[in-house]
């Protein structure tokens, strides 16, 4: 189980250098993210990596809650068709199966569809300090790699630890490295098959 920290600087500098030496520690590329209302700065930062835009807005959590609600329609749905008896022998189930289908596919797209409205909910509370030109560095790092950032931070005296929460899962970071070595490897044999 992995532990996201949350950081705040006004100094994309310092957290570059942050984030390199995390690297070097053994903390690797997809466990840091920098969430930053300043795209330019980000960009010229090699090492820093932006949170995506996807994950900036609240579209997964709202899907989620949609998922929710068309279980429920799902469940009104059938359940009512079943307590009022109303397949007859000709038509049967199909259309009240077809019509939760619907349902169901159409309050995951409308929550994900309010969601791109909204900010994060992970991230509502650090909306001040980004208006204010603040950066948040998140990482998630395992149990054994909290001691390299506790140890870091003593050399960043201007990044202040603002919170934790439960990070991503384990599998999720190793399906990344496995997905980044799979392109790595693919686009340089390709390279080299062009040359």
């Amino acid at each position: 189980m992995t532990l996201r920290h949350y950081l705040i600087s006004d100094d994309l500098d310092d957290l570059d250098k942050l984030e390199e030496q995390l690297e070097e520690h053994g903390v690797e590329n997809p466990q840091i993210h920098v969430l930053s209302h300043d795209g330019v700065g980000l960009a010229n930062h090699i090492h820093i990596h932006g949170v995506q835009s996807l994950f900036e807005s609240d579209v997964v959590h709202s899907a989620e809650l949609g998922a929710l609600a068309g279980t429920f329609a799902v469940m009104v749905i059938l359940g009512g068709a079943y307590i009022f008896d109303l397949p007859d022998k000709i038509l049967g189930w199909m259309p009240y199966i077809f019509l939760s289908v619907i349902a169901f596919g159409f309050s995951i797209w409308e929550g994900g569809l309010i969601g791109f409205q909204k900010t994060n909910f992970h991230f509502k509370r650090f909306e001040e300090a980004l208006d204010q030109g603040k950066h948040v560095f998140l990482v998630d790092l395992e149990e054994d790699q909290e001691k390299e950032l506790v140890d870091l931070l003593k050399i960043h005296p201007d990044v202040v630890e603002v919170g934790t929460e439960p990070g991503a899962p384990h599998w999720m970071f190793v399906s990344l490295h496995w997905l980044d070595a799979f392109i790595d490897r693919n686009l340089y044999s390709h390279q080299q098959q062009h040359k």
